[in-house]
């Protein structure tokens, strides 16, 4: 539970609504799962010569409400996230969108954070934004 707590923009409610939700999920470290249950995980539909990406609808409503406010946060608090997002936002993607792929990074990184075990160290972070 302190791994998941020490990551930038968890709080009380997203840390508990992420436990109570998809607990399987997290004790697995299953890393698509969560994408799937969250609704980060894009959707590909293709027909024809067409090919469109749209947001997950078939997900957990509690999980993404969760998710969306725990990337929201971030982006205010964390310098990684908020580049990310500003990166995307430049390149014309939706402010959903851009949430949704903060969100997808936040949950690669706790996925990584519980399968080592150890805390999230923001000066590591910016170390690894730099180079």
């Amino acid at each position: 539970m302190e791994i998941l707590a020490s990551l930038p923009g968890v709080g009380r409610v997203v840390l508990a609504t992420l436990l109570a939700e998809a607990f399987d999920a997290l004790q697995r470290r299953d890393y698509a799962a969560l994408r799937s249950l969250t609704g980060v995980a894009p959707v590909t539909k293709r027909s024809g010569k067409s090919c469109i990406v749209v947001r997950r609808q078939a997900c957990h409503d509690r999980l993404a409400n969760a998710m969306y406010h725990w990337a929201r946060v971030a982006v205010q608090h964390d310098l990684t996230s908020h580049l990310k997002y500003a990166a995307l936002r430049s390149r014309g993607h939706s402010h959903g969108r851009v949430l949704r792929s903060v969100a997808d990074r936040l949950l690669a990184v706790a996925c990584a954070m519980l399968k080592t075990g150890t805390t999230f160290d923001p000066s590591l972070a910016a170390q690894k934004s730099a180079c």
